[in-house]
Formats: structure tokens, C-alpha cells, sequence
């Protein structure tokens, strides 16, 4: 063996035993968390008979971050599921929900990019197939913005940002194309400028947990309104297996029209083992569409392998039309 090609392993011998730390070191940097779920949902009686009908559906949500040093890092939401664009045609495709910095100090995180601002918890919190199916009307989602978020001890944690509805590249879609966002579409949000914000507080205390939160949106091109809204919410463990949850929004100016609304959504879920049963009743009451009511019973079973199981009946009263409805899912959780 040559003494060039001898000096060449002595000297490669290091990096290569260093590789696999290296890859480790940089693989633990990098965190994952998703879910597929898989379902079906069917009204199968209706006062109005064109309501019936049935579909199936898939969609999934991934949510990573990769840390470039101790306190800054990035992080990427991407969502999978059935999309539809400007002329009412629908396919399935992916999109950025989220994707930008974030950095860490003692007491605060700030994140700029695509963001998700704090308004209320209840498409989190409440449990049951229908358990938030009101209130994700008026959560706040695809934003551009920046946002921070504070802890403030025993008094808690603020939650606040400055944003507009994402209006760049992002808003687009892969697969079937959903179309991209422009500030010409109008509505409160929609501005392209930072002139929107959120102010959330919240606490807990043991087995309880509350917020208030407020919002502020500008109107957009040919909206009549500024929009303001206010959100608080309580919910308390008895400890038991009994969860309890209620959230009430009130808005004026409701997505930058002449429109009050008010929403409200009580919840309950009892734990038995593996299995939840859970109760829901929430209303929608918008003063250019009338009053909505939905009454939902559903189960909840984990199998072994983290895998959730999940089904309930509804009876909406949507301003005088009754539908009964039956919803089913499958949730298959990735990563970790």
C-alpha cells in the first residue's frame, strides 16, 4: 500500500467514525408530529331533502421543527385534505398552514412567518366528532404575521401578534390547485398590511383552565366593516374522569360585513378506561342568517396502538331547517 493512500485512510478514519454522531446530532435537531384521520359523514334526514346525502373523506396535518441552535429554529405545517377553488370544483391537495422562525428566550417565544394567532381553544378542547364544528368558523388560521408569546408566571400566559391572511406563494396548493389568496378577494383580514391583532391571556389553576381573548381585523377591499371580536373560555377536570368545557365569542362586524354573531359551544366527556363519551351543544347566531343549534352525543375509543376511533349523532337546527347527521373517523397519529 502506497504511503499517499495509507495517509489518505489515517485521515479519513476520524470522519468517517464521526458521520453516524454527526447524523445523530443533526436527526435530533430535527422533531415530527402528524395524523392522518380517515372518515365518513352522512345526513341522512332532512327537513329540506336536498341537505341528505353522505361522503367519505381523508385529510392529514404534519407539524415539524428544525433547531438551528438552542434558541432559534424553524418550523413547517403541512396539511393534506379535499380543497376547493374559485369555481366551486374540489380535489385533494397539500398547503402550508404554517412556516417560519421561531426563537426562544427565558420567559417569551416569538415566531414570524406563517402563523396561527391565539382566539379561543375550542377546536382543541372539545371533544366529540362534532365537538367544534361551530366554533372553527371564526378560528384564526394562515396568517402572515408575528406573534409572541409571553409567560408570566402564576399570572399566567399572553398570547399576542400582528398579522393579514396569507396573500403570497404559500396560500397556494400542490395537487389540486385551491388557488392563491389575493387581497382583492376582501374580507376582514385580507389586507396584505399588519393592521390585524390578537390578544389572548390565559391561565390555570390545578384542575381548571380560562382565557379571554380579543381581535381586532381590518376591513378588506369592498367590506363594510372593521371587525372585533372577543372569546373567553373555561374548563375544569372533576377529577373523576368527568371533563368540562364552554367557550362564548361575540363579534361585531363579523368577517367585515354589517353582521353581530355569537357563538357558544358547552362540552363534556367522561373517560372510562380507553373509551370517552362525550355530549356537545353549540350555537351560531349571525343577525343576517338566524340562530343555528347543534346537539351532538359521540364515542371515543384509543386502541392499542394509539390509534383513535371516534363517532357521534348531531341534530342541527339551522334557522328552522333540521338535519340529523352521523359522522365517523379514524385517527392515525405519526411521528413524535
Amino acid at each position: 500500500m502506497s504511503k499517499t493512500l495509507t495517509a489518505a485512510l489515517a485521515l479519513g478514519a476520524p470522519i468517517l467514525l464521526c458521520a453516524p454522531s454527526v447524523m445523530a446530532q443533526q436527526a435530533s435537531r430535527f422533531t415530527w408530529e402528524g395524523e392522518v384521520e380517515i372518515g365518513y359523514e352522512s345526513t341522512f334526514d332532512s327537513t329540506l331533502p336536498a341537505n341528505e346525502g353522505d361522503s367519505a373523506y381523508a385529510s392529514g396535518e404534519f407539524n415539524g421543527g428544525f433547531a438551528l441552535t438552542n434558541s432559534l429554529s424553524i418550523f413547517g405545517g403541512l396539511t393534506f385534505e379535499e380543497l376547493e377553488d374559485a369555481g366551486g370544483n374540489t380535489g385533494y391537495g397539500f398547503y402550508f398552514h404554517e412556516f417560519g422562525l421561531q426563537f426562544e428566550t427565558g420567559a417569551a417565544t416569538f415566531r414570524i412567518g406563517k402563523v396561527s394567532p391565539a382566539f379561543g381553544t375550542a377546536w382543541d378542547a372539545a371533544a366529540g366528532f362534532y365537538g367544534a364544528a361551530l366554533a372553527e368558523d371564526y378560528e384564526l388560521a394562515e396568517q402572515i404575521g408575528a406573534l409572541a408569546e409571553v409567560d408570566l408566571g402564576a399570572a399566567g400566559t399572553l398570547a399576542l401578534g400582528v398579522f393579514y391572511a396569507d396573500d403570497t406563494g404559500l396560500s397556494d396548493s400542490v395537487g389540486f390547485n385551491r388557488g392563491r389568496n389575493s387581497t382583492t378577494l376582501g374580507g376582514a383580514g385580507n389586507t396584505g398590511e399588519l393592521n390585524n391583532a390578537a390578544l389572548q391571556w390565559s391561565n390555570e389553576w390545578n384542575d381548571t383552565f380560562g382565557y379571554v381573548g380579543l381581535r381586532y381585523l381590518s376591513a378588506g377591499l369592498g367590506d363594510v366593516s372593521d371587525e372585533t371580536g372577543i372569546v373567553a373560555g373555561l374548563g375544569h377536570s372533576l377529577g373523576n374522569g368527568l371533563d368540562l368545557f364552554g367557550e362564548v365569542a361575540t363579534f361585531d362586524g363579523y368577517g367585515g360585513t354589517a353582521d353581530d354573531a355569537t357563538y357558544a359551544t358547552l362540552n363534556a366527556a367522561y373517560a372510562i378506561g380507553q373509551l370517552t363519551l362525550s355530549g356537545t351543544y353549540a350555537m351560531r347566531d349571525l343577525s343576517s342568517a338566524g340562530r343555528t343549534d347543534l346537539i351532538s352525543v359521540g364515542a371515543e375509543y384509543e386502541l392499542a396502538n394509539g390509534m383513535t376511533l371516534d363517532g357521534a349523532l348531531a341534530r342541527v337546527d339551522d334557522a328552522g331547517t333540521e338535519d340529523t347527521m352521523f359522522g365517523v373517523n379514524l385517527v392515525i397519529p405519526l411521528g413524535g
